[in-house]
Formats: C-alpha cells, sequence, structure tokens
C-alpha cells in the first residue's frame, strides 16, 4: 500500500460482513456491495460513531438460476425506501453480478433489467444521486458496458497472473 499514490480512492467490492464495517469505514470511496438490510444499518451506525458519511451501491440480485447476494428487484424498493432514510448513507446507484453462464443473452438481460431498475429507481427517488451502475466482471465487461455500466469490476483480467504455458 506504501507504493500508491497518496490520493488513491479505494472501493470495497465483494461480500461485506457486518463485523468488518468498523475498519472499512473512513478507508472507502464507495462500497459496491449493500446487499441487505441489516448491513446498512450497520454501515450507518457505525458512520454516525466516527462521523462519516458513506457512498454506496445497492446490490440486485439480476439473474435467475443459481444464489446470489443482494435485494430482489420486487424488494429493492421498500430496500431503497428504508435506506434513504438513514443520514450517514449515500446511495450512488446500483450493482449487480451478472449470471455464471456461458450464454451472452442471458448475461445481457441481467445487465439491461438492472438498468431498467435504475430508471425506475431515479423515478420513484429523485433526491439521490442514481449515478453509478456497477455491472460486469472480466468475463462479461462487453456486454455491460454495452447495457449501460459505468462501473467496471476487472481485478481478475489485471491482477491475474500469466499462464507459463501460454506463448
Amino acid at each position: 500500500v506504501e507504493q500508491m499514490p497518496g490520493d488513491i480512492r479505494w472501493h470495497f467490492i465483494g461480500h461485506l460482513q457486518t463485523n468488518k464495517v468498523k475498519k472499512l469505514i473512513g478507508q472507502a470511496t464507495l462500497i459496491h456491495s449493500i446487499d441487505r438490510l441489516k448491513l446498512a444499518r450497520e454501515i450507518q451506525e457505525e458512520a454516525d460513531r466516527q462521523s462519516q458519511t458513506v457512498a454506496m451501491l445497492v446490490q440486485v440480485h439480476a439473474s435467475q438460476g443459481a444464489p446470489q447476494q443482494g435485494f430482489d428487484p420486487e424488494s429493492v424498493f421498500e430496500a431503497v425506501r428504508a435506506m434513504a432514510s438513514f443520514d450517514r448513507l449515500n446511495i450512488r446507484g446500483l450493482m449487480t453480478i451478472g449470471p455464471h453462464v456461458g450464454d451472452p443473452d442471458a448475461i445481457r438481460s441481467s445487465f439491461r433489467m438492472l438498468r431498467a431498475l435504475s430508471t425506475q429507481l431515479q423515478d420513484c427517488f429523485p433526491d439521490i444521486r442514481w449515478h453509478y451502475l456497477s455491472m460486469g466482471m472480466s468475463s462479461d465487461f462487453e456486454l455491460a458496458i454495452e447495457e449501460g455500466a459505468n462501473l467496471l469490476r476487472i481485478g481478475s483480467a489485471v491482477f491475474r497472473a500469466p499462464n507459463p504455458s501460454t506463448p
């Protein structure tokens, strides 16, 4: 970390356990994965103790099939309504993980659904700055960009160790 520039802005990506919140507040510029109200409440309480405001993305389970973390599209409106009342949380957008399938149409469909959900949430909650649509990882970021993503999570493409057997 000492080799990094002093003005670097860290994002927290991944599942966040409530017992880790205290260490994260004040360190991350943006938390990508608020996937349950219990976590949002814990962040609100810790941010209040530390006199911080926390920028965050609401994680939505946007694809059918394998279980994922995040709010179901049907329950996200109620969750956002609750989180919008927390004075230490600054909702900045939505995040999803595309389905882990080889079918580009299924992946595109989940990204398209999240973009539409974002538009609906903007209409219902106009006081929230719905700036970010975080979707797409190393394997599907091209589809995510085509469907409106403006934040990508491409860590394995950047940090993956080269395969010595590949020329």
